[in-house]
């Protein structure tokens, strides 16, 4: 008779430390908006929407980034507290929080005849989901790298 041991080794997921979203967290604000000016500088000169086309003026891009990431931060924190394994589990969060943000572009695109201003095409709206996903990949990045513990 034989007998097999195995040993099984426990992998324990990064620490993560809070303190550091003090200064990851601004980062993140500020990268993020500065992407988004950026891809919507590119977008205007590409696609030339009309003016009325609020989501592409200048001011929305910004303060929505600037909520939408100050959302992000908060939810890693409260991940970062409260989950055992909190970078997989922010990862997972924010790619759920991604796709919803996404709902309102679809809406805007599907109901394109009935939008509140002129120029929802494709490529309006891909802009905008552009965004989104610079955004999130900013994000994602720094919280799940730049807060670890050393």
């Amino acid at each position: 008779m034989s007998t097999t041991t195995s040993s099984s080794s426990v992998v324990s997921s990064p620490k993560v430390a809070l303190g550091k979203l003090l200064w990851v967290g601004p980062l993140a604000i500020v990268g993020s908006v500065v992407a988004n000016v950026f891809v919507r500088f590119v977008a205007v000169a590409v696609l030339n929407p009309p003016a009325e086309f609020l989501p592409l003026n200048i001011a929305q891009p910004i303060v929505l980034t600037v909520v939408g990431v100050v959302l992000a931060i908060v939810a890693f924190a409260l991940v970062a507290r409260f989950a055992r394994n909190p970078i997989r589990t922010y990862q997972i969060v924010a790619a759920v929080a991604l796709v919803v943000s996404l709902a309102p572009d679809v809406l805007l695109l599907a109901n394109a005849g009935s939008a509140p201003f002129p120029g929802v095409n494709v490529g309006t709206v891909g802009a905008l989901m552009l965004m989104h996903g610079v955004a999130w990949a900013i994000c994602v990045a720094m919280f799940t790298n730049l807060t670890l513990e050393k």
